[in-house]
């Protein structure tokens, strides 16, 4: 009887299993039409030819790194792939919308008033407590109308968080992709001995957020903390408190987004600072997936310590097998193992897996799909603008339309 898998080797020297083409054909065929649904958004043969350029790069760049996951295996390589280039593309695109749409990428009183502010979900975690506490929303943005709505996002945030958990960090927040960048610039890492108890820090910084939010009824992160403010939107420089609050901003960007995620290879500022991957952590109690690790082939070798960018592993995890709760799901720790003792699995399910199986399992595809379809609909839309707006450049000189 004919094996249904194809062995190559990994850097490792194991064995690796990849499907035959018709298996992976018949596992792609549902993404590839659905991404197709959602990519599209309108766009006919009548449209104009930059945007319809523009959706079928996106549309075969997407399907192209869908197809390599699925049938290498290799989750992190290609999500990381599509996952930086959506968060460099959010940039190109955000920016000059906003400058579409308010005139600029900085912002005045009066759009605060005004309630002009897209929605963030970092601020999630702020705004929650207050609204059940004092039935207000504190963020100065649109509850129902125009880009990135409080109520659309807020819906967004509990579906993904039901799906996914802390998966929403690896696999749909655009800040994420920009620190997950530079973090595989460097070769090796410089700094490497980072005690993995500084992940509790997001969870001080949550606290910390969550009780001056309420004591002010502002979104204090957003105000002092953000550096993702940096490359997004910020307050217009009229004070010298707004010059403070941006200082910090642009140098809280370059430590922890640039500078110590190039030096370390770990997404320093997902771990250390951001509120809201803190909150996704508790999220990921709820959640259906778990990084496993096989306690009976692990031989302690640490190298899903050493690889994994957000602290999520160390021996005290090693000996329960499974992740710490911070752990974001983007299966990095899957691909470096090489003894194949890891794998992603469903919580109440036994590992039922086979050595060839391990690498890829069904309960992995569960979980792949509804992740990637997070990354391709988040992304999808920002990657394509990006390229329209490049062509755009190209063709007429300008980024704005």
């Amino acid at each position: 009887m004919s094996n249904p898998e194809t062995a190559i080797r990994d850097i490792y020297g194991r064995t690796l299993a990849t499907r035959k083409p018709w298996q992976t054909l018949c596992i792609v065929l549902p993404m590839v039409l659905l991404s197709f649904m959602i990519l599209n958004r309108g766009i006919t043969i009548q449209s104009d030819p930059l945007q319809l350029i523009s959706l079928v790069i996106t549309y075969l760049f997407i399907n192209l790194l869908f197809v390599l996951m699925v049938h290498s295996g290799k989750i992190d390589r290609y999500r990381a792939i599509l996952f930086v280039t959506y968060a460099v593309c959010f940039v190109i695109s955000f920016i000059p919308h906003l400058m579409e749409t308010r005139g600029s990428n900085t912002f005045t009183s009066a759009d605060i008033l005004q309630g002009k502010i897209p929605f963030c979900h970092i601020v999630v975690p702020m705004t929650l407590i207050p609204a059940v506490l004092k039935r207000t929303i504190i963020f100065p943005g649109s509850m129902l109308e125009g880009f990135a709505s409080i109520a659309s996002m807020l819906v967004l945030w509990m579906g993904v968080t039901l799906a996914l958990g802390k998966g929403f960090c690896s696999w749909g927040c655009f800040y994420g992709g920009l620190e997950d960048g530079f973090s595989r610039l460097a070769r090796k890492p410089l700094l490497k001995k980072i005690n993995p108890k500084w992940r509790n820090l997001s969870f001080a910084v949550l606290l910390g957020v969550v009780l001056t939010s309420i004591a002010t009824l502002s979104p204090t992160y957003c105000t002092w903390l953000c550096p993702f403010k940096t490359v997004t939107e910020f307050e217009k420089v009229s004070s010298v408190l707004v010059l403070v609050q941006t200082i910090i901003f642009v140098t809280l960007f370059l430590g922890l987004v640039v500078v110590l995620p190039l030096l370390t290879k770990k997404r320093t500022q997902c771990s250390f600072l951001c509120p809201f991957g803190a909150m996704q952590s508790l999220t990921n109690k709820i959640n259906a997936f778990e990084i496993r690790i096989d306690k009976d082939k692990c031989t302690q070798c640490k190298v899903c310590i050493g690889i994994c960018p957000t602290f999520s592993i160390d021996e005290d995890d090693l000996e329960q097998g499974k992740a710490n709760l911070t752990c974001t799901k983007c299966a990095k720790c899957i691909s470096h193992c090489p003894r194949q003792a890891i794998s992603m699995e469903i919580k109440g399910v036994d590992t039922l897996c086979n050595e060839r199986e391990k690498v890829f399992s069904g309960r992995t595809l569960i979980f792949l799909y509804p992740a990637f379809i997070l990354l391709m609909t988040m992304g999808g839309g920002m990657i394509r603008d990006a390229i329209h707006r490049i062509l755009l450049l190209l063709t007429t000189g300008k980024l704005i339309q």
